[in-house]
């Protein structure tokens, strides 16, 4: 159960938000990996829309959401810090991102899972449709997906 603190989930605003966000996607998704600093942004970065989920103005996950057509959008890049995983704060973030792409007429979100994420997307009602890549040859990624 997420704790009664004043929480808020928006764009980064300020370069130091921006620089918090691209250091906990960094420090989730890719340092584990071995990859560099710099391996967690990528051209969607310029055109995606990305969520900040503030805890007492810290920021303790993240995601962005592509649009890939009028009808389907993709999630990318969902991270939650790994001090607060399992408390409730990855399900109010997936929540408000299938909130807002119902706002731009999305009908279905893919996103490509990590292996141990899969029970997370199922328990939120996504299914898995098939096996796809390995991410730096160490991370079975399944595609998944839920109609809106």
């Amino acid at each position: 159960m997420v704790p009664l603190r004043k929480m808020d989930i928006r764009s980064p605003k300020t370069t130091k938000e921006w620089e918090e966000y691209y250091f906990l996607r960094y420090t989730v998704l890719r340092k584990p990996l071995g990859q560099p600093i710099g391996s967690e942004k990528n051209e969607g970065d310029l055109t995606g829309k990305h969520f900040a989920f503030f805890l007492e103005k810290k920021i303790v996950a993240i995601a962005r959401l592509d649009p890939i057509d009028s009808r389907i959008s993709q999630i990318r890049f969902f991270a939650v810090d790994g001090k607060i995983q399992g408390k409730g704060f990855g399900k109010i973030l997936l929540k408000e991102i299938e909130k807002s792409a119902k706002k731009r007429n999305t009908e279905k979100i893919i996103l490509q899972s990590r292996e141990n994420a899969v029970p997370f997307y199922e328990n939120n009602g996504y299914f898995t449709i098939e096996k796809t890549h390995l991410l730096f040859g160490k991370v079975q990624h399944y595609l998944m997906e839920k109609e809106l």
